[in-house]
């Protein structure tokens, strides 16, 4: 999932469930863990209220702040 994420951009569970193969379920977990860990930032999907956006928590410099 992280290696995923890596690439850049950001991408809905529908996007991760696709790039990934993995099942739903396994996807849900590995984002909860993520943001358990601070790595993974959730934001609102303007397109699809329904949804949400995931990315990294990368700051500009380029180290995470976990």
């Amino acid at each position: 999932m992280y290696k995923v994420l890596e690439t850049g951009g950001q991408f809905t569970q529908k996007d991760l469930i696709r790039e990934t193969s993995l099942p739903p379920r396994t996807v849900r977990y590995a984002l909860s863990r993520l943001k358990e860990e601070e790595i993974l930032i959730e934001r609102h999907y303007f397109i699809d209220a329904r949804q949400s956006l995931y990315g990294l928590n990368i700051p500009k410099s380029g180290v995470m702040t976990a």
